[in-house]
């Protein structure tokens, strides 16, 4: 019995081994060595052809914080919008979700048109909105006359930043509210029911019964929408590039153009890194702040 035991568990070692090492390897060679050699380049003077980058030491992070006004505007843009989007993306995702888990005639048809958005490139995206922001509002400025169409969505340094927002929350919202939707679901139906019968009414019930017990899917929602608005890129670039100016360059924008339109490989590398731990740092407070709210719930 013991040597079958024994069999069975190297048999099931042997094959989790199997499973998982694959994606480990891939995770490994795409992921984890690319990061750590970005790492090792922050401290050189690299433009990208150089067979031996020069090292530099903290050159790079010295003018990065000192003497860098690009990247200070770039870090100022990319909180405000991560700020904006973060919260109206799971406002609007919560207030969608629990409209299509009630009974609404063709729930699933809006869940799934709802989500389309989703699945499309980011880089497609932009560009499509960029011909609606463009040739598509003239169009409806001459059928409509209404002075909205006629604005300078992409043209106007406030516009380009509304435009980028409005860009942003519309792909994603199917995303998070597929998750709000399985977390509603999840609610116990006797405490809603018990509730309705001692006469709350539905923002009390809300508020005080459904929404501490889909606390775990707001803090995925956040978490994800809080790290993808801080490391914000594929809207950007297709859609404004940046501009007008440098009004919608978010951080992300700000290191491509300084490795590639630059050639500054590692000062590039630098500012990615600078990158990472403003995304570590906020997303451990969001994580901490929010878990603390599950264990109150």
């Amino acid at each position: 019995m013991g040597t079958t035991r024994k069999r069975k568990r190297l048999a099931r070692a042997l094959e989790f081994i199997g499973m998982t090492t694959p994606a480990l390897l891939v995770i490994l060679l795409f992921v984890e060595i690319p990061f750590l050699m970005s790492i090792s380049y922050s401290f050189t003077k690299w433009n990208g052809l150089d067979k031996v980058p020069k090292f530099i030491g903290l050159a790079n992070y010295v003018e990065l914080l000192t003497n860098d006004t690009d990247l200070g505007h770039a870090i100022r843009f990319t909180l405000l919008f991560t700020v904006i989007v973060v919260v109206l993306t799971n406002v609007i995702a919560l207030l969608i979700a629990v409209i299509l888990d009630s009974d609404v005639k063709g729930r699933n048809m809006l869940r799934a048109a709802f989500y389309i958005p989703n699945i499309i490139s980011l880089i497609i995206i932009g560009y499509v909105w960029r011909f609606i922001f463009s040739r598509g509002f003239d169009s409806l400025f001459a059928i409509t006359g209404l002075p909205l169409f006629e604005l300078s969505w992409l043209g106007d340094s406030r516009l380009s930043f509304v435009s980028v927002v409005i860009v942003s929350i519309w792909q994603s919202i199917g995303f998070y509210m597929v998750i709000y939707i399985a977390g509603l679901q999840t609610v116990p139906r006797e405490q809603l029911e018990a509730a309705v019968i001692d006469g709350a009414q539905p923002v009390a019930r809300f508020f005080r019964i459904t929404l501490p017990l889909i606390m775990p899917s707001v803090t995925v929602c956040v978490f994800y929408s809080l790290s993808n608005a801080l490391k914000t890129f594929d809207v950007i670039f297709s859609l404004t590039f940046g501009g007008p100016g440098t009004a919608t360059a978010s951080v992300a924008l700000d290191i491509y153009k300084t490795a590639f339109s630059d050639s500054r490989f590692g000062y590039g590398a630098a500012k990615s890194v600078v990158l990472f731990l403003l995304i570590l740092a906020v997303t451990i407070v969001q994580l901490t702040a929010f878990k603390r709210r599950e264990v109150e719930a």
